[in-house]
């Protein structure tokens, strides 16, 4: 029997060994793949701190050009009032005012668009018109549209009624439009930039979207998923401030791209799948074992149930024999309990390894008549047998020969604990769906972390044995008959207690 101990001990050990360098190499991996990640995430991080500083400098740069823009729009209302003013005074001068002045002025303006039309918006004088009006006779609506910035000017022209108009020069207008068009520019950069990074562009009010990027646009119309992305962005970044050419504001916001989410997520999904390879493979190779095991056992099992059969066979014949003699042999009602009870073990071998067939029967009788068997082959001045069983009827699904095989290896393995004395007590109890069979004995007990080990095959604190009595008696409670079997309780030096649990109906 030392040997099927060392076996187990190696079977254990190998366990332990294959476990350890399954984290080994598992670690290793870890280790190699969050170095290539925390690389990656650094890389992605400092392409998006760049795209975050050249955006800022160019919104920088933007809100320059929108004060520098200010300044000029300023300078250029100056001009265009002093202008204005010219020909008023020009104009609405007496035959003794000095129009040098104002002459000289009018003069200077080659940026400004100056038009004057009579009464029926004819054009009689045009300067500065921009090349698509150069060839207008009529102050058409299209021209009154143009010039519309600054009201027109009411003058008298050789006593007939005329107009003034004026607009903003040439070279501020085409200045607008040239910082119109880098705004526009920047903020579609902004919002298609290259590294990846996802943007939304919100007005001065921030209640309106003004242009976004590496977003799911299907799911830009839903509000709380914007809000999600906002929320989510604040989190992560200030908001950049840009100012508009005409005094407003837009915001940009921006996080961390998809991918580098994705990447920092990584190691955490490897450990799953690890974990998750780790226990399908233990499931599969445990369900492999197990069946392996458990067509070794019914083969044998099969196989001893053959084997005795052929002689009890014979034996019964020679009982017959011994029967009809003149002087009947004094052992031979003895012999026919053996025989029996030979059966009995004969029956059992032959139901390992197919389904047994569960009845409704009486636990209590079952329980007691085993026991009885039990109390009289091994009840002596050394054991004492204590059984607390209820005396009505307990209907259980059960199969008899098999249940008792449990109650005999409980049975031993506690006589087996207490050596060379002590007390064995049976107690049954019951509530309303199960059935309780609590075996205890006053022998040596054993440590708690001994207490699912000592079911497994070939597990055996004895000298001599093959240590499969608990995992047999585990087999058919659990398996066959759908309940369950363990230690209930143990202390060293004092004793143990299994407890069997019965359901009183299958599921």
């Amino acid at each position: 029997m030392k040997k099927f101990n060392d076996l187990y001990a190696k079977k254990k050990r190998w366990k332990i060994a294959l476990s350890v360098i399954a984290l080994l190499i598992i670690s290793l991996s870890m280790y190699y793949t969050n170095n290539l990640v925390k690389k990656f995430a650094m890389q992605e991080q400092k392409q998006m701190s760049m795209w975050a500083e050249a955006v800022q400098s160019h919104a920088e740069l933007m809100n320059y050009a929108e004060g520098f823009f200010n300044e000029v729009s300023l300078q250029e209302g100056k001009r265009v009032e002093l202008l204005a003013m010219a020909y008023r005074r020009f104009l609405a001068a007496s035959d003794n005012e000095n129009i040098v002045v104002y002459l000289d002025i009018i003069q200077s303006n080659i940026s400004i668009p100056v038009v004057i039309t009579d009464d029926k918006n004819n054009i009689t004088l045009s300067i500065n018109l921009p090349k698509k009006f150069q060839d207008k006779k009529i102050f058409d609506r299209e021209m009154q549209m143009d010039f519309n910035i600054y009201p027109p000017i009411k003058i008298d022209i050789y006593g007939k009624e005329s107009f003034l108009y004026y607009n903003e020069s040439l070279i501020y207008t085409e200045l607008r439009a040239v910082l119109d068009d880098m705004f526009t520019l920047f903020i579609n950069d902004v919002s298609d930039n290259a590294v990846g990074v996802p943007v939304i562009i919100l007005n001065h009010l921030q209640n309106e979207i003004l242009s976004y990027g590496n977003l799911d646009s299907s799911m830009m119309n839903d509000r709380k998923y914007v809000e999600n992305q906002l929320r989510i962005m604040s989190s992560e970044n200030m908001p950049i401030e840009v100012n508009y050419l005409d005094g407003e504001k837009a915001y940009i916001y921006y996080r961390s791209s998809d991918l580098l989410r994705i990447v920092s997520y990584f190691p955490i999904v490897q450990i799953l799948v690890f974990i998750f390879f780790i226990i399908v493979a233990y499931l599969l190779f445990s369900y492999a074992r197990r069946s392996e095991q458990n067509q070794v056992w019914a083969g044998m099992a099969k196989e001893t149930a053959h084997q005795i059969g052929t002689p009890l066979t014979s034996l019964v014949g020679w009982i017959e024999l011994l029967k009809l003699q003149e002087a009947p042999f004094i052992g031979t009602t003895e012999m026919e309990k053996d025989i029996d009870r030979m059966r009995v073990i004969t029956e059992r071998f032959s139901k390992i390894g197919s389904i047994p067939t569960l009845e409704p029967r009486d636990i209590t009788a079952s329980v007691n008549e085993t026991m009885s068997y039990l109390k009289r082959r091994f009840s002596n001045n050394k054991f004492v047998f204590e059984l607390n069983i209820p005396e009505r009827e307990i209907l259980v699904p059960l199969d008899s020969a098999l249940f008792s095989w449990v109650l005999e290896n409980l049975t031993k393995n506690a006589l087996d604990a207490m050596e060379d004395h002590g007390v064995l007590t049976v107690e049954m109890t019951e509530d309303s769906e199960n059935v309780y069979i609590d075996i205890s004995d006053t022998g040596k007990g054993m440590q708690r972390n001994m207490f699912k080990q000592i079911f497994q095959p070939g597990y055996t604190s004895k000298k001599r044995g093959w240590g499969l009595g608990l995992s047999l008696a585990k087999r058919i409670v659990e398996e066959y008959h759908k309940g369950k079997i363990f230690v209930k309780s143990s202390i060293v030096g004092h004793g143990t207690t299994f407890r069997v649990a019965l359901k009183k109906k299958l599921p």
